[in-house]
């Protein structure tokens, strides 16, 4: 029990290193959450610094999801201290409990008063290593619904919503046989509800026309 509560410590610290706010403050010399919507996430920084560096921390932090899968999880050897009733072998469990806890220390970050980003770079970086080709055409999906609307809140929340509608198409129309998915398509729509929750604001903004568009020109300032 001892070396699972490190691997939970370890990746939730890790989640938590603001990106955001060390990448704006280092290029710009700016603090992020002063800015735009307050929010120390890529989406924020998209918006008020332009899409290259928004691109950078969106994939800074996408790669805390991947240390915590890959990396720290490794840690753990031997039994589980408890059964695993999952279809998971044990390795695959414990990273997912290593990428929720990362997911968890990027939202609720304790290196910056627990105010953090909302979660959607982390998630994919530790569902990319989980659910790769679902997480591939949610990545696309993104990218398709900010190209045409620009708005990265929404293309977020409907990249989110397609990952576990990728994985019920897969395994019932395309009759692709995905392993452990009777366990896997409740986590991911655990995983796309929190993505979800922590974007109500922008849902709100969306619904009454109020929500920012990221531009992808240049930014002199901020």
């Amino acid at each position: 029990m001892f070396l699972l509560a490190t691997i939970i410590i370890l990746s939730y610290l890790i989640g938590s290193i603001p990106t955001s706010i060390i990448v704006t403050k280092a290029i710009k010399g700016v603090d992020i959450r002063d800015y735009g919507s307050g929010n120390a996430g890529g989406t924020n920084v998209m918006r008020v610094l332009g899409w290259k560096i928004g691109l950078l921390v969106i994939i800074l932090d996408a790669f805390k999801g991947v240390l915590a899968v890959v990396i720290v999880a490794r840690l753990h050897y031997g039994s589980m201290p408890f059964t695993n009733s999952t279809p998971f072998d044990d390795f695959t469990l414990i990273q997912i409990i290593a990428g929720l806890s990362a997911v968890i220390g990027h939202i609720w970050t304790v290196f910056a008063g627990f105010r953090g980003g909302k979660g959607i770079a982390t998630a994919l970086g530790m569902l990319l290593m989980i659910s790769t080709v679902d997480i591939l055409v949610a990545v696309g999906v993104f990218i398709l619904v900010v190209s045409v609307s620009r708005y990265v809140s929404l293309g977020s929340i409907l990249g989110a919503i397609s990952v576990p509608l990728t994985l019920v198409i897969r395994e019932n129309v395309f009759d692709v046989h995905i392993p452990g998915y009777d366990t896997l398509l409740p986590f991911v729509i655990g995983v796309s509800l929190l993505v979800i929750f922590t974007h109500r604001k922008n849902v709100v903004r969306l619904l009454n026309g109020s929500e920012s568009k990221v531009s992808f020109s240049k930014k002199k300032n901020s």
